[in-house]
């Protein structure tokens, strides 16, 4: 597996569009949390009662969750970086080259799968650093309460690159991906929770929209302001989010392993 690796490294690493993608996801999570950092401040001088309405989101420990929950709404660049990745092969056929080459299917599927805990890997490197700077600037005593929020993130990152895997496979061509990736993760699942949980004409609290693959890694990370002075329903159980998330994982990989496995190349 790790000269399957190196094979991969050296495909992207020329690939100009793929550190495009890397940088602009690491620049964009220290300045959309910089930038929530600056309000909040700016809030807490103007009005010496927005700490009691805010709370101190960015001292430890609640700043893992503030920089999770906002480091979040970025995850759709590591789609991005896993779609044009595998979407690519396709183009240039360069995954019908690597079998000629003598690589096994499974071989090849499992090395983009890699590819994909990798790059999840270093996203949550990457925000849990960011945590520790926020923290420290905000002149906190440091605290490792709260970190499990950095797994959650994790699982949320691997969840959404899972997806781009599987679209890839399953499309194959780049812009018809790129489109339903962005297109499910931010309308047609949004939609589907709110039609699920409101039927009947009563907004269902913890409703069955609210387990829908994307819908659960993100109520892993809830929103983290207001939670000290307001509750507006019980949130659902994270060992139930876990498990469910485990589950839609589980399916990503399945289905994009047969299907390549079955496919034409």
């Amino acid at each position: 597996m790790l000269h399957l690796l190196k094979i991969e490294w050296l495909k992207i690493k020329g690939y100009k569009t793929f550190w495009v993608l890397t940088t602009l996801f690491l620049v964009s999570i220290i300045g959309l949390n910089y930038f929530v950092f600056n309000i909040k401040q700016g809030l807490s001088q103007a009005n010496a009662q927005a700490n009691a309405v805010i709370g101190h989101p960015f001292d430890y420990p609640n700043v893992w969750h503030t920089i999770t929950y906002f480091s979040s709404f970025l995850l759709f660049i590591p789609g991005l970086m896993i779609i044009t990745s595998i979407t690519n092969e396709y183009s240039f056929k360069t995954h019908r080259q690597n079998i000629i080459d003598g690589w096994s299917r499974h071989q090849f599927i499992h090395v983009k799968i890699m590819l994909v805990l990798i790059i999840s890997l270093l996203s949550t490197f990457f925000v849990f650093l960011t945590s520790i700077l926020f923290g420290t600037i905000a002149g906190s005593t440091f605290s490792f309460v709260k970190v499990e929020f950095i797994g959650y993130f994790f699982v949320q990152s691997l969840s959404y690159c899972m997806l781009a895997l599987l679209l890839s496979i399953l499309i194959k061509r780049s812009g018809l991906s790129i489109g339903l990736f962005f297109l499910y993760s931010f309308i047609i699942e949004n939609i589907l929770g709110a039609v699920l949980n409101n039927m009947g004409g009563v907004r269902k609290i913890n409703g069955p929209g609210d387990y829908l693959p994307l819908n659960t890694t993100d109520n892993l990370i809830p929103f983290p302001f207001f939670r000290n002075i307001i509750q507006l329903s019980t949130p659902p159980s994270v060992y139930i989010l876990l498990g469910l998330s485990a589950l839609y994982l589980f399916l990503y990989y399945f289905i994009s392993v047969k299907r390549f496995q079955t496919q034409d190349l």
